[in-house]
């Protein structure tokens, strides 16, 4: 099933319905299990088929029994490695021996975020960060919500927990309200703005050819390589709203995945504002535990900021590992974590040259600031090539275009997203500051039903009058449709 899409919004609508029936826990727990395994079944109608998936989520409901009460078990790491090898296995790695590789289709789905969500059990079940012991039918409902199992976002039990207490989310038909705005909004961002963005930037690929004029070649290597960042973040960032507002009707409050990214002025800070919950997790899990172990071993104050960059560039070099299987993905994990790192570096050899107050003085001039967020954007589009593309699209594209040309189109790239985003930042500043500080006359409650509805039939009548379906979400597999390039002579695929 397709997230989002009309099948998706009127699974939903009827799994709330029947939810809601009864405000009994138990009846709710019920009715949720049996939406979670439903929606589960659309992926593959062969019980075979799923059969390793149910023992990957055996394995880690029982190490989570196991350790709760005996938390010092030798277990905990055997537990950890069997979880993180099955994963690999599961989610067909390359580095797997194929004779080993599953090869049914459902492998990818859901399970990157299902191996957050157990991993953070096993790990929580050592401490007293699990609230009580778990039923089979909370821990398959937490990691099997079909809100969040295709893309997330990864929510930790701890919050998921509330929806099982006295205290847990009773919307009322406000809360309804702003949740099936939510919806809108989101499926407009999916169906119709990253749609479009998406066809620009084919469109493109199809275009780009070495016979074509120097100044059509720019602006076609400059497409390409800016447009697929925006698409990637309404297309994401979209099924997020949506299901954010369809866990609503479930009595569940997902947390949030984005924070305007693009205004990110360095590099840390967007991993602080894309994928949220993926960026906090792996903090917490990764790259504190990390820090303070290399800390305990070479206990220098000298060195401390150093070790930071250290766990900065393993952590989002796990990042990109977990993204994907194939070495394009390698090269993505390299540029995620090394560019973390270089700015962590940056940011530790700039305070010693200027000091703590001028380098924070220096990062509020806006003519810094601007750069920055242009450089930031610039590198985040950089390293997707190696996400969305493949090698030899890469060279084809670079054969196309030649290396000067490349070196011009990427300078334009950072020239237009330090121009543009700034405009945007001054435009939204401009915006917000109409109507009262409290409420903005863009968020009043006015303009928003106004803007919901109009959305909403734009949408419909789009998607009817072209009679095609919401695009898929890219971050399901985190293996993007790879389209064929038209570079004038050949076609690569």
């Amino acid at each position: 099933m397709i997230v989002p899409s009309f099948q998706f919004l009127a699974f939903s609508a009827i799994a709330a319905l029947i939810f809601n029936l009864s405000r009994s826990l138990a009846w709710q727990n019920v009715v949720l299990l049996l939406v979670n395994l439903a929606f589960l079944s659309t992926f593959s109608h062969s019980p075979a088929a799923l059969a390793p998936f149910a023992v990957f989520l055996l394995i880690g409901y029982l190490g989570v029994r196991a350790l709760q009460p005996q938390p010092k078990l030798p277990l905990f790491v055997p537990l950890l490695v069997l979880i993180i090898a099955m994963f690999f296995w599961l989610k067909r790695y390359t580095f797997v021996p194929s004779t080993f590789l599953l090869h049914y289709p459902y492998v990818t789905i859901g399970v990157s975020y299902v191996l957050f969500r157990v991993l953070h059990l096993i790990i929580d079940a050592r401490s007293p960060g699990l609230p009580h012991r778990i039923s089979p039918v909370v821990y398959l409902n937490y990691v099997l919500n079909f809100t969040a199992l295709v893309s997330g976002p990864i929510q930790r039990y701890q919050d998921y927990y509330v929806t099982q207490t006295e205290q847990r989310l009773r919307p009322s038909v406000i809360d309804y309200g702003v949740a099936l705005e939510r919806i809108v909004f989101g499926f407009f961002k999916v169906a119709i703005v990253s749609m479009v963005l998406s066809h620009v930037q084919h469109q493109a690929l199809d275009m780009l050819s070495a016979a074509q004029p120097f100044g059509d070649r720019v602006l076609n290597g400059v497409v390409i390589a800016a447009v697929y960042p925006v698409y990637l973040y309404f297309n994401f960032s979209g099924y997020v709203d949506v299901v954010i507002g369809v866990a609503r009707f479930i009595g569940i409050a997902l947390p949030e995945n984005f924070d305007r990214p693009f205004s990110s002025t360095n590099f840390i800070n967007f991993w602080s504002r894309w994928h949220i919950t993926l960026s906090s997790w792996l903090k917490t899990y990764v790259y504190n535990p990390l820090l303070m172990s290399l800390m305990k071993r070479f206990p220098a104050r000298k060195i401390e900021p150093y070790l930071g960059v250290f766990a900065f560039f393993v952590t989002f070099f796990l990042v990109g590992a977990w993204h994907g299987q194939t070495s394009m993905f390698l090269f993505f994990c390299l540029l995620q974590g090394g560019g973390v790192s270089v700015n962590k570096l940056y940011q530790i050899l700039m305070t010693k040259r200027l000091g703590k107050k001028r380098f924070i003085a220096l990062g509020n001039n806006p003519f810094y600031a601007a750069c920055m967020r242009g450089l930031t954007f610039t590198f985040f589009a950089f390293s997707l090539f190696w996400f969305w593309s493949t090698w030899t699209q890469m060279d084809s594209i670079v054969v196309a275009l030649g290396w000067s040309t490349v070196a011009l189109v990427w300078l334009l790239v950072f020239a237009a997203a330090t121009i543009v985003l700034t405009v945007l930042q001054w435009a939204r500043t401009g915006a917000m500051a109409l109507g009262s500080a409290e409420r903005p006359l863009v968020l009043s409650r006015y303009t928003r039903t106004a803007w919901g509805p109009a959305l909403a039939v734009i949408t419909i009548l789009t998607l009817v009058i072209s009679n095609s379906p919401a695009p898929d979400i890219v971050y399901k597999t985190f293996r993007p449709a790879r389209r064929p390039v038209n570079l004038g002579w050949q076609r690569i695929c």
